[in-house]
Order: structure tokens, then C-alpha cells, then sequence
């Protein structure tokens, strides 16, 4: 005897609630994650600076000049440049980091198990790999630079998770005052 169950209607509720969790973790427009998860990804990673002494960088990303990208091409190019940023700037972290759209043209990364040294040469690379990108605009290409913020969280700073953010916001506005197209690493 065999006793069959339709389970058709569990099925699609579990995948309503995974489309549902997605929308919920990530930027529409990049595929990066978003904010909501930027946040719960950096509590995690101060929650475990603090109760296990593991350091992690965190960099602030901002498109240079963006609302000029917006203002002279429209907002399809502007979308078009956010996207080629987002995919550009996730190809240079490791899968075990998170990149993601902080909001408007701000994108943050958390990379984990590093020093000061490869954060900064991460961030350069990040800046170099921007600086050099053509993005097709309408008749011609668009060039973009980026500015970042860089720290290195560390127990003994004796930062939260707001401090932290904070410099790491403070450096990037650092970037933006010595000329834009720069890292500053704090």
C-alpha cells in the first residue's frame, strides 16, 4: 500500500519565502547585498571581533561625481555604472567577504582575515580596477573613479559597531576632501 500527499502547496510557500528573503537581503539593481544585510553582517562580525578577538576590514566605496553620471546621460547610464561598479567591485573580493550597496552610489565591503597591508592593497585594487572600466553610455563610454574608506576593526580599538562605521565613513569623506579617486585607510 503507498500512501501519496500532495505537497505542492508546501513546496510553493517555501519558494515564495525564499523569493521573499532575497527581495528582503538584496539590492534589486546590483544583485549586491543590501543595507539589511550589510547591517546584520557587520553586528555578526563585531559581535566576534569582540567575543573572539578576529579583526575584519571594512571599506566605504563612493562612485566620484555620480550625480554628474546621472545629469549628463540620463538615469539608464547612471543604473548602467551602478551595475558595473557592483559587478566590477565583487569580482575583487573573496567569497568568504561581502560587498554590498550601502545606498545611492555608496557600497560597503566587509573582508575578513587580513591585515592592514592587504586591506589596503585590496582597496587600491578596488580603485585601480574603477578608474580603468569604459562603461557604455549613449555614443561613448563613461568613466568613473571611486573613493574609499578603509579600516581595520580590531578588539583592541575598542570600537562599536557604530564607531566603526563611523571612521570608516570619516576616511572615505577624508578620500573625497584630498581630490577624490583615493584610498584612505584609518
Amino acid at each position: 500500500v503507498q500512501i501519496f500527499h500532495d505537497n505542492s502547496s508546501r513546496i510553493a510557500a517555501r519558494n515564495v519565502i525564499e523569493k521573499l528573503r532575497k527581495l528582503a537581503m538584496i539590492d534589486p539593481l546590483t544583485g549586491l547585498a543590501n543595507r539589511r544585510y550589510l547591517d546584520k553582517v557587520i553586528d555578526s562580525k563585531t559581535d566576534e571581533m569582540k567575543r573572539y578577538n578576529f579583526s575584519f576590514g571594512l571599506v566605504f566605496i563612493d562612485i566620484d561625481h555620480f550625480k554628474n553620471v546621472n545629469d549628463r546621460y540620463g538615469h539608464d547610464v547612471g543604473d548602467k555604472v551602478l551595475w558595473s561598479v557592483a559587478q566590477n567591485l565583487s569580482t575583487m573580493v573573496r567569497s568568504s567577504d561581502i560587498i554590498g550597496r550601502w545606498g545611492g552610489e555608496e557600497f560597503v565591503a566587509v573582508v575578513l582575515n587580513l591585515e592592514q597591508e592587504e586591506l589596503e592593497a585590496v582597496a587600491e585594487k578596488m580603485r585601480k580596477t574603477i578608474e580603468a572600466l569604459e562603461i557604455p553610455g549613449n555614443g561613448s563610454p563613461v568613466n568613473v573613479t571611486i573613493s574609499l574608506g578603509a579600516t581595520l576593526a580590531k578588539a583592541e580599538n575598542g570600537l562599536d559597531k557604530n564607531g566603526i562605521l563611523r571612521k570608516a565613513d570619516e576616511l572615505l569623506y577624508a578620500s573625497k576632501n584630498q581630490g577624490r579617486n583615493r584610498v584612505t585607510l584609518g
